[in-house]
Parts: C-alpha cells; sequence; structure tokens
C-alpha cells in the first residue's frame, strides 16, 4: 500500500468557534475541535445534534457562518470541496448504476487526469484493499450490499485524500453485516492510516471503532475523548445516558473525618471512594457495575428492592429492581464477572442491590434532574 505524503507536524482538522445557522435556527453553535493525522474520529449523537452539519462543513458542502476551519494548516472556508484534499463515504453507496466496479473505482482518478498505467494501477490496489479483486468486471447491482459500501470506499481512498468523511456509511446493512463492516473499516484504517472522520448515531459503532469520540448534543460538543473515558468517566447526565445504558440516583453527598458518603433521597448511605465536597449530587451507575441478591446477601452497603422483571440478552440477563431510589437495573454478567447475581432472581421477590464504591460516578449538582430512577 502506497503512503499518502503529510505532515509530520500539526492537525488534520481544525475547527475553531465554528458556527453555522440557517436563518434563526442555530445547527453549529460555536464548536471548536482538533482532529489528529491518523486518528479514526466520530461524531455521536442523537438526530438533529449538529454532527451531520459538522461532516457537511469539513467536506465544503455548506458554508460556514462564522469561525475557521483549517485542514492540514490551511483555511479552507471559501474552498469547494472538489480543492480540498478530502473524500466522503455516503450512506447510500452513490455508485454509478451503468458503470462496473473498476470503472466506479477510476472514475475520479481519471478526472483528475493520471496517467493510465497508474489509475490501473490504483483500481487493482484499492480492490484488493476491500477484498474485492475479482468483482472488477462486475455492477454494482450484481454485489451486496456490503459489497456496494466497499467499493464506495475503494473509490473515496483511491485518491489517497488527507481525511475521509464517512457519513453513516453502514446505517442501511443489517445488524451482522454491520459488525462485520465495523471490523472491516478498523483494518482498513489501520492499513492506510488515513485521518477518518465518522459520523454516526450508533454508540457501538462509535465505542468499537474511534480512536476518539466527540458526542454531541444540540449544536454543541458535550465531550471529546477516548471510548473508554467517554463510556467510563462521562462529562455530563446527557452522555452518561447516551452512551450505554445508566441508573440514575438523587441524593446528596456527606462528608466527616472518616471519608465521604452519597446519601440517596431515601435515607441510605453508601462509601464514595474518595473525599468530594459536601452538597446535592447525582450518583451515576453502569447496569454491569451493580449485583442483585437476596435480602442480606450484600457484602456491605445494599439497597432494598423488589424485582419486577428479568429478561435473558445472551451474554447477559438484565434485571429491573424496584427501589426506594427508584428503579434500577442490573446486567448479570454470564462469565463470573462483577456483576453476576448471587442467586436466582425472581420476579416480585424482595432482593439487594448493591456496588463497588470505585464503580460510583458522582455528578454535579446542576445534572440532577428528576429523583426517577430513570435510565438511559
Amino acid at each position: 500500500m502506497a503512503d499518502y505524503p503529510r505532515p509530520d507536524s500539526g492537525p488534520a482538522i481544525e475547527l475553531v468557534d465554528a458556527t453555522k445557522r440557517y436563518g434563526d435556527v442555530v445547527a453549529l453553535d460555536g464548536v471548536s475541535l482538533r482532529i489528529d493525522h491518523g486518528e479514526f474520529f466520530c461524531l455521536l449523537g442523537p438526530s438533529g445534534c449538529g454532527k451531520t452539519t459538522t461532516l457537511n462543513l469539513l467536506g465544503g458542502f455548506l458554508p460556514l457562518s462564522s469561525g475557521e476551519l483549517r485542514i492540514e494548516g490551511r483555511r479552507v472556508n471559501d474552498m469547494p470541496p472538489h480543492k480540498r484534499n478530502v473524500n466522503t463515504v455516503f450512506q447510500n453507496y452513490a455508485l454509478f448504476p451503468h458503470m462496473t466496479v473498476a470503472q466506479n473505482v477510476e472514475f475520479g482518478l481519471r478526472m483528475e487526469g493520471l496517467p493510465r498505467v497508474e489509475v490501473t494501477r490504483r483500481v487493482d490496489e484499492y480492490l484488493d484493499l476491500v477484498g474485492l479483486t475479482s468483482h472488477g468486471r462486475r455492477s454494482p447491482s450484481q454485489l451486496s450490499g456490503g459489497q456496494q459500501q466497499r467499493v464506495a470506499l475503494a473509490r473515496a481512498l483511491a485518491k489517497r485524500p488527507a481525511v475521509l468523511l464517512l457519513d453513516e456509511p453502514l446505517g442501511a446493512l443489517d445488524l451482522k453485516l454491520r459488525h462485520q463492516m465495523q471490523l472491516e473499516l478498523g483494518r482498513i484504517h489501520r492499513q492506510v492510516g488515513t485521518t477518518f472522520v465518522f459520523v454516526t448515531h450508533d454508540q457501538e459503532e462509535a465505542l468499537s471503532m474511534s480512536t476518539r469520540i466527540a458526542v454531541m448534543s444540540g449544536g454543541r460538543i458535550s465531550q471529546i475523548g477516548t471510548p473508554r473515558e467517554i463510556y467510563g468517566r462521562p462529562a455530563d447526565r446527557f452522555v452518561a445516558a447516551f452512551i450505554g445504558e445508566s441508573n440514575f440516583l438523587a441524593g446528596s453527598i456527606a462528608t466527616d473525618a472518616a471519608g465521604s458518603e452519597f446519601v440517596l433521597d431515601g435515607g441510605e448511605r453508601m462509601p464514595l471512594a474518595s473525599g468530594l465536597g459536601a452538597g446535592p449530587a447525582t450518583l451515576m451507575l453502569r447496569p454491569e457495575s451493580l449485583a442483585v441478591g437476596p435480602v442480606g446477601s450484600a457484602p456491605g452497603p445494599w439497597i432494598r428492592g423488589r424485582v419486577v422483571g428479568e429478561a435473558f440478552i445472551g451474554n447477559h440477563t438484565r434485571v429491573t429492581v424496584n427501589t426506594a431510589a427508584g428503579a434500577l437495573v442490573v446486567h448479570r454478567l454470564h462469565d463470573g464477572r462483577a456483576g453476576e447475581v448471587v442467586a436466582p432472581s425472581k420476579i416480585d421477590e424482595e432482593a439487594s442491590v448493591w456496588w463497588s464504591p470505585d464503580a460510583a460516578i458522582v455528578m454535579e449538582a446542576s445534572e440532577r434532574g428528576v429523583n426517577d430512577g430513570s435510565f438511559g
């Protein structure tokens, strides 16, 4: 695989206070971010959060209302898409149906006026990269959805862009094929080293493929971090609820010489891993960090509740327990790790729910919300 020449330092992409307005509607509100060379960077969020708007700004399909965009250190605010060193893969593939697979891949190269021998070499190289060496003479209609997406990838990468933009490229595929293509995208990214900017609303896609994630909401960035940081230490309640599943408990922090405790609104007291300032707060707990068992089986502080639901999900069982603090969801893992149910639970039986102090994440008082035991 030939290397694309890139600067040794500096970011691949910089957005500085980027804003996009449609009349009175603000689709993107003062967003700033930096994407380094070779990253697999994901823009993640619900519909209408601004992630696709951001991608379209990077690709030059939309103009900025204000702010600045730099690609490889070069200001490109007013530069048309075809002059930016970027390429885009769309969800609907956008292949030419009247062309063969090879002709689709070579189209952009021919438009650039590359020598015929170079065009042929790149077509062979990138069809091999995506595992379609023997499919060059087929038409797109003779390919599966996953194969068509691979052709779109080969076509985009054959021009060797500095940045590849991917706009929910796996959204039209079924679940099993999506999982296969996630692995393929990861492999291709590692092999070519091109900067990928990937838009999705699917948390699993973002967590499994990205080097870093920007979680977006309401036209702003809520948090940027690695998948482990985003999942393990969410910046606020929105991120905690959107990424995976979470339990939220309202209460307050009490401190004394012995340390800190979280006092639930129902009066139960739970130790915290480290000393924190006293005052109202919200406790966030992932379902896999909780354990549930018969009353009296907890090894430490616990909450009494009643089992109201149990569902087998494959690698875990999802147990719902109503407590004075609200409904808590527990994932009973099936491999003996923390979170496994001590004894089989039964619907309508009383139970204890507990967790390790270091599994709890304390959020600011402004993130309390309603003490409804909600989970995202």
